[in-house]
């Protein structure tokens, strides 16, 4: 859930920004940058959201950041009538709130989730981001069409408010503090940890030697390319090029993210059964990375020919249900290669990761101002899932780099 309102924050204003830049009179270039600002903050807190969780706990890290990032969502629309720079403002306070949401989940579940369990549980948790992508998308058009498009900002920002409640009441940081655990469920949550579960100083210089690390990192930068890309840019690109309304470029966006929610959950549970059967953890991280990349690169080129929206959607679709395969390759390797500090691993990387989200984005609203199309922004990021592919299958492994 947190996951879900997550995106639903971060992604509400690629469909508002239609009327924002209609209402401010920006040019394409200028909306890339009000899109793009949101990932400055959440590139600068991955690292330090991923620390505080290991060592205050990641309950209180992610309950507070929902906090303070559903405040931020409420001042949306009064900053931007006050000046452009405070909307940049506001949107760089969103992200540094949203940044400690992934590496605070990393730290619960290395607490919480035994090694068997750990595709579905990653999945699960990052399928919440398209989900919520797909509520925004679904619902952003009809709900600033009849309300005004300040309106999603106050709804989403309370929701995440009402979610906080319910997060401090319910949620325990630790299994043995858990009253209502069973004594099976619990010894079975201790075996499976590490003999010393305690902070340790990180080490940094041992993490950033090591190749896995790098291609880890690499590969979730590849991966964000393509999904922050179409976050961003698939309702000004239905509706722009396509010529659909402000409400059917949102539901024609909002189709390859659902694809991608139910795709999320069958790679997860794929790739657990597959390790269960006896398939090396190694393997099916390596076919889950390469399937979602390389899938993901031949539905991109494919997007960049077609001339309908039917036909757009379609391959977006298969781009973003192939990419959703890499949920099970990548993501949960920061558990296996550093358990004791998998939050801070996640932070890490995700780091990286967040660089599209600004350069990405940025690049994209300039290669549609000069081209006057959309087919370089795609084939660029199918070449970018090839390169993590490639370095993938060359350098990843599930073998502990840290201890």
């Amino acid at each position: 859930m947190a996951a879900f309102i997550n995106y639903i924050d971060r992604v509400n204003i690629s469909v508002a920004v239609i009327l924002m830049t209609v209402e401010f009179g920006w040019s394409e270039t200028t909306k890339g940058l009000v899109l793009s600002s949101f990932f400055i903050g959440y590139l600068a807190m991955q690292v330090a959201g991923g620390w505080l969780a290991h060592r205050i706990g990641g309950k209180l890290v992610l309950g507070f950041s929902v906090i303070w990032w559903s405040l931020f969502t409420i001042l949306t629309p009064t900053a931007a009538f006050i000046s452009l720079a405070a909307l940049i403002v506001t949107r760089i306070a969103l992200g540094l709130g949203e940044a400690a949401a992934f590496p605070a989940s990393f730290a619960l579940f290395s607490k919480w989730v035994p090694p068997i369990e750990r595709s579905r549980a990653i999945t699960i948790l990052l399928s919440g981001a398209p989900l919520g992508t797909v509520v925004a998308l679904l619902t952003t058009g009809w709900v600033i069409e009849r309300y005004g498009w300040p309106s999603i900002f106050y709804l989403s920002g309370g929701l995440g408010l009402i979610w906080a409640g319910y997060w401090f009441w319910r949620i325990f940081e630790h299994p043995s503090v858990h009253p209502r655990i069973s004594k099976d469920e619990l010894q079975l949550l201790q075996s499976e940890q590490s003999e010393d579960q305690a902070f340790q100083a990180v080490p940094w210089r041992l993490l950033f030697s090591s190749k896995p690390v790098w291609a880890l990192i690499i590969n979730h930068f590849c991966t964000n390319w393509t999904a922050y890309m179409l976050i961003a840019w698939l309702p000004s690109y239905f509706r722009n090029v396509h010529g659909l309304s402000i409400t059917n470029a949102g539901l024609y966006s909002a189709t390859p993210w659902l694809t991608m929610f139910v795709m999320t959950n069958v790679a997860g549970w794929f790739a657990d059964i597959l390790i269960k059967r006896g398939i090396s953890v190694l393997a099916v991280r390596k076919l889950m990375q390469a399937t979602g990349l390389l899938g993901a690169a031949v539905f991109l080129i494919l997007a960049s020919n077609i001339s309908t929206a039917l036909e757009a959607m379609l391959m977006i679709s298969g781009a973003l249900g192939l990419l959703s395969f890499t949920f099970a390759g990548f993501a949960p390797n920061a558990l296996e290669i550093a358990p004791r500090y998998s939050g801070v691993l996640a932070g890490i990387t995700n780091t990286a990761a967040t660089i599209p989200g600004i350069v990405g984005i940025i690049v994209t609203g300039w290669l549609v101002d000069v081209t006057g199309t959309y087919v370089s922004a795609f084939v660029l990021a199918a070449a970018l899932c090839v390169i993590g592919a490639v370095i993938w299958l060359m350098y990843a492994t599930t073998r502990p780099v840290v201890t």
